[in-house]
């Protein structure tokens, strides 16, 4: 890592192309910056370990949690404590940064077909 700045509007066309997609941005001690594009229903999940954090860029979040859903708009941010289920999700799609540490699976305590081992940097 680097002490050079980051564009990170820049960085969401280096994703790929669809409606999900993740890329690491940058590194602070353990924890990683990462930007994410999501449109449709995530699925249920947990981070038993740490909170997670949604900086929304563009669009608008669903959270969804088992009591309530909190509609996160271009601007505003969640943070999500440990060990609290939750399910993203997106009508028209968002774009969001995401600060959590190194390693955090991407459907924490579930594992699927979309369970990233390893998150690339973009």
């Amino acid at each position: 890592m680097t002490s050079e700045k980051i564009n990170i509007l820049d960085k969401f066309g280096k994703l790929p192309a669809g409606d999900y997609a993740v890329g690491v941005i940058a590194k602070m001690n353990d924890y990683e910056f990462k930007i994410v594009k999501f449109k449709g229903d995530f699925l249920w999940h947990s981070h038993p370990d740490t909170d997670e954090t949604f900086i929304i860029m563009e669009g608008t979040l669903v959270m969804n949690f088992r009591d309530r859903k909190v509609e996160v708009h271009a601007g505003e941010m969640i943070v999500i404590p440990k060990g609290v289920e939750h399910k993203p999700s997106s009508e028209n799609g968002y774009k969001a940064l995401l600060i959590e540490p190194e390693g955090v699976p991407n459907t924490g305590d579930v594992q699927n077909e979309i369970t990233i081992a390893k998150v690339e940097w973009v």
